[in-house]
């Protein structure tokens, strides 16, 4: 998703807490969020094709997005009626108090926010798999799907996650314009699960 956990070291980041948790928590939702993040601005209707949903669907989801204030309006874009959406932020972090919030509907809508993340993430893998081969030899080399296991204890795991941070923010100020030569969106998943040993 939706840039959805990262730290909310920069003022773009829209931090969740309860009330705002329940609000995202949606897939659909959470799909329209990455899509205005990852593509711009564009109409309910527009949104809709992209991710396959009514526009009457995705009109209701938006407003309730902008309830909650992860879109707003972008009336600069609009002709007339149409109305035009985008994220009013580019990140989303998530506390790590909400997982064990004394309320059972924020538990669950933490579990709801990180499978949805999880899927996106997911896909987001399958895409680049299955269109591997329709980029330019150059993407074949740079592209990564790595990973590791280590042991760590929680305090080395989160200052693993956030050294990591810090370096793939350091490439933000690198970024280069659309029109450059051989330049892409490139997303980055970064993922450090704790497993049983089994």
């Amino acid at each position: 998703m939706p840039e959805a956990s990262r730290p909310s070291a920069r003022d773009d980041v829209h931090a969740l807490d309860p009330h705002t948790l329940r609000g995202l928590a949606h897939p659909i939702r959470m799909r329209l969020l990455a899509a205005l993040r990852h593509h711009g601005p564009a109409t309910a209707s527009q949104l809709a094709e992209r991710l396959g949903e009514s526009s009457g669907a995705t009109s209701y989801h938006l407003r309730q997005l902008a309830t909650y204030g992860f879109v707003e309006d972008a009336p600069e874009l609009g002709k007339g009626r149409e109305r035009w959406w985008k994220a009013a932020r580019q990140g989303t972090s998530l506390d790590r108090s909400l997982y064990t919030d004394s309320d059972p509907s924020t538990r669950t809508a933490v579990e709801v926010f990180l499978e949805e993340l999880a899927d996106s993430h997911a896909r987001e893998v399958s895409t680049w798999v299955h269109s591997a081969i329709d980029w330019p030899v150059e993407w074949h080399g740079s592209a990564n799907l790595s990973d590791y296991t280590l042991r760590l204890t929680p305090e080395l795991t989160a200052e693993m996650n956030a050294e990591a941070h810090a370096l793939i923010e350091s490439y933000r100020e690198r970024a280069l314009p659309e029109d450059a030569e051989n330049v892409a969106q490139v997303r980055v998943h970064l993922h450090a699960l704790p497993q049983a040993d089994d």
